[in-house]
C-alpha cells in the first residue's frame, strides 16, 4: 500500500521530501522558523512531519530526565541541549536516532533512522544502552496535505537530500551553513538575494 502511495506520487510528478532537508528561506525571518534547519521524517498525501535539528532549548537532557523521572546514568549526556522540534505538541518528546532499533513506537525514516516517541528508549538511553546518536525534540512540524508543497512552491523553504553527519555530528551552530553548503550556496547570500528581490 505505501509503495502503491509512493508510486502514484511519482507518477504524478509531486515530490517526496522524506529524508530531506527543508532550508528556511530569509522570508520566513521573525516566524518561528526564522533560520532553520527542519529534518523530513515523513512525506505523503496525508501531509508531513518533521524534527528542526538546529534550534535547542535551554534545557539539558539531565533536567528533562529528571522531571520525566529516568535516570540519566551516562555523564557525558547530561549537559546535551534539548531541542525546539517545532510548534506542534511542544509538551511531548520525540527523539530522532541512528541506528533504527526496535523500539514500541518508531516511525522509520530511513533503514539506518527513526523517528520515536515511546518511554522504552529514553529508558534505555538513560541506562547508556539507547542508539548511538540521538536529537532529543520537545515538538514537531507539521503540515496538512498539500500544505508543504505549496509554501515549497511560494519559496518559503530550499530542499536537500539530508545528510545525517549535519544533524548529529556537527555543532548545532554549524548545521544552518553545512545544510546549505549541501546546494552549493550560503544563508548570507540568501539575505543578499532576498534583500535585492
Amino acid at each position: 500500500m505505501v509503495a502503491d502511495v509512493i508510486k502514484k506520487r511519482l507518477e504524478s510528478g509531486v515530490p517526496n521530501f522524506t529524508n530531506h532537508f527543508l532550508i528556511a528561506m530569509p522570508s520566513l525571518g521573525e516566524s518561528v522558523f526564522g533560520k532553520t534547519v527542519t529534518y523530513v521524517c515523513e512525506h505523503n498525501d496525508q501531509g508531513a512531519l518533521g524534527i528542526v535539528v538546529n534550534r535547542p532549548l535551554d534545557i539539558k537532557l539531565e533536567t528533562l530526565f529528571s522531571q520525566i523521572e529516568i535516570k540519566l546514568e551516562v555523564d557525558a549526556m547530561k549537559s546535551s541541549p534539548v531541542y525546539f522540534g517545532g510548534p506542534v505538541q511542544t509538551d511531548r518528546g520525540f527523539v530522532l536516532h541512528r541506528p533504527l532499533g526496535g523500539w514500541s513506537s518508531t516511525l522509520k525514516v530511513t533503514d539506518e533512522i527513526g523517528l520515536t516517541t515511546s518511554k522504552d528508549i529514553l529508558q534505555a538511553v538513560g541506562a547508556g544502552h539507547g542508539p548511538d546518536d540521538i536529537l532529543m525534540t520537545l515538538g514537531y512540524a507539521g503540515w496538512s496535505a498539500g500544505q508543504l508543497e505549496t509554501e515549497i512552491a511560494q519559496n518559503a523553504w530550499l530542499t536537500v537530500a539530508a545528510d545525517p553527519h549535519i544533524m548529529f555530528d556537527l555543532p548545532v551552530e554549524r548545521r544552518l551553513e553545512a545544510a546549505m553548503g549541501l546546494i552549493g550556496a550560503s544563508f548570507a547570500t540568501l539575505m543578499d538575494v532576498a534583500g535585492h528581490a
